[in-house]
């Protein structure tokens, strides 16, 4: 069996604070496993590539079309995520990715770390960042504390509804980017569509909801005290990730302990080899269409799906064993993707993982 690159069935995700771009935004308007129902609700996640069991992506293409991405990885473990990366989390994709269309605010929250997680839920904790598709004037969104503040004064706050006046908040623009440690608190604003990197797991404390009810018409649950106990209350100058954006390069945005990510915008053919960082890549097209085409002489393109078509707002999943390909945008257009991978070249970046992973194995 020659690997290839890995597409998806649509996983679209109604939520009470969802909108109405992603459907349009994936080109699935006229997709008939779009239901009428679904194509009506308020969609707030598209998760892209997933390996978490309550909504585990579905492969769409080549040989492997119909099955569950992670009953592919447990056949091909090594191949696809990288010996490093199934040694280190034992054959288990390490991060989910999705689309985001906030047409409502979402709930002020909070995301555990490692050792909370594990501790408290038997799961991986979530780390998570944010890269900004578009966001309609005024748009903003908080991130961090603004200013410090004691857990009790938090209690009083969240008790009170006044927990929003003590957040930083951001107007935020195209290409704007925010890497949220565990810990941090935050919440997306209306009027925001980004890409969501993040850790592989489904944990999330809700702070404040602004007193609405969920899908069901019932308040949404809070976890006050579990967000108190997770939260990290210092307060930092700046908030905001800066990177370079230069054209037709691989400009690094994120270089942390549980992800790395690139973010390149092309107008011409591109050439990647990542062998040398021993993982999967996680491919995003933000913008415009490309062709992934992998450099492999012994594969046969075509039928065996050696390269694809990697259309806006759909995502791949690139199997380490063969992430040494070119990037070819459509008729020369402009086109912007973003790739998430795990660097094991960096040893530095692997010590809070491997803390992490000894405590799970006990």
């Amino acid at each position: 069996m020659e690997l290839y690159p890995l597409l998806f069935e649509p996983n679209l995700h109604p939520i009470v604070w969802g909108g109405k771009r992603l459907i349009p935004y994936k080109g699935l308007q006229n997709d008939e496993i779009i239901s009428e129902q679904l194509a009506n609700a308020p969609i707030g996640e598209s998760w892209e590539v997933s390996a978490v069991p309550s909504s585990t992506s579905i492969i769409s293409n080549g040989e492997f079309a119909g099955k569950q991405l992670t009953e592919v990885i447990e056949q091909f473990p090594v191949e696809i995520l990288g010996e490093a990366v199934a040694k280190k989390y034992d054959n288990k994709l390490p991060l989910l990715v999705k689309f985001i269309d906030a047409e409502k605010d979402l709930s002020i929250q909070v995301h555990p770390d490692d050792d909370m997680s594990q501790r408290v839920h038997g799961k991986m904790g979530k780390s998570e960042m944010w890269y900004i598709i578009d966001a309609k004037p005024g748009s903003y969104l908080y991130a961090g504390f603004k200013d410090k503040i004691t857990k009790q004064e938090y209690r009083q706050m969240v008790n009170y509804g006044t927990i929003c006046n003590a957040l930083a908040k951001h107007e935020v623009h195209k290409g704007d980017v925010f890497y949220l440690p565990a810990g941090r608190v935050h919440a997306i604003c209306s009027g925001i569509l980004l890409a969501e990197v993040q850790q592989s797991s489904d944990v999330t404390y809700r702070i404040f909801d602004y007193n609405r009810p969920g899908m069901d018409g019932k308040p949404r649950e809070l976890h006050t005290e579990l967000a108190a106990e997770a939260l990290d209350f210092n307060v930092q100058e700046d908030y905001r990730t800066h990177y370079s954006e230069d054209n037709n390069t691989a400009n690094r945005v994120i270089n942390s302990p549980f992800f790395s990510v690139r973010v390149t915008e092309l107008d011409k053919p591109f050439h990647r080899n990542l062998i040398k960082y021993d993982s999967f890549i996680i491919t995003m097209c933000i913008e415009g269409t490309c062709m992934i085409k992998i450099r492999n002489e012994e594969a046969k393109l075509g039928d065996t799906g050696a390269e694809i078509m990697l259309k806006e707002g759909s995502s791949c999943l690139i199997p380490a064993s063969i992430a040494d390909y070119d990037v070819i945008p459509f008729r020369g257009k402009k086109t912007r993707i973003l790739d998430a991978f795990i660097d094991n070249k960096d040893r530095s970046l692997g010590r809070k993982v491997t803390r992490f992973l000894h405590i799970t194995k006990k």
